[in-house]
């Protein structure tokens, strides 16, 4: 299957006035439910079917997370927003500022190889309070509804994680 490239996503780029309603919208509860229900279930069946090319997520910059299940050991796929950091890429395990975790992010835990957007990665989840700080606010550049999202998720005493992913040696796939 032909996979195209990770596009790079620069957090300092400004975003337009299409794009910032679109997020926008897609913070809305009308957008939650749709990204929960129906959006994030087809994004990795369409995106595994066009190698990538196409999601459900227009305009948000998403690509294929590839896990192997904590429990289970079978190989997971799901739709992330992203956006780069230097050499390393940045994923957010938000699910809409839920009371809990999205699966993906214990399989992540349990086996830190992964795939994202056909490269090979190692997902380190970031735990120094200053730097959390610091790629919070480039990720809420990228998609402002992450800062809604940690508020409901706070308000419920859950503390959403920050994972950061270090190319592996020979990351193509």
């Amino acid at each position: 299957m032909f996979t195209r490239a990770l596009p790079y996503v620069d957090p300092l780029r400004s975003r337009g006035r299409i794009y910032r309603a679109y997020a926008a919208f897609s913070g809305s509860v009308v957008g939650r439910w749709l990204s929960r229900h129906l959006l994030w279930k087809l994004d990795p069946v369409l995106m595994r079917l066009t190698g990538g090319r196409v999601g459900m997520v227009v305009m948000v910059p998403t690509a294929l997370l590839q896990t192997v299940g904590a429990r289970t050991g079978r190989v997971r796929r799901n739709a992330v927003i992203y956006f780069h950091d230097r050499d390393r890429v940045t994923i957010i395990p938000s699910k809409a500022g839920a009371p809990e975790n999205p699966a993906w992010y214990y399989n992540v835990c349990a086996n830190p190889d992964v795939t994202f957007g056909g490269r090979r990665f190692r997902a380190v989840v970031v735990d120094d309070e200053a730097e959390r700080a610091r790629l919070w606010e480039l990720a809420d550049r990228v998609f402002p509804p992450f800062a809604n999202y940690r508020e409901m998720a706070a308000r419920v005493g859950r503390t959403i994680p920050v994972i950061q992913l270090i190319p592996a040696p020979g990351g193509e796939e």
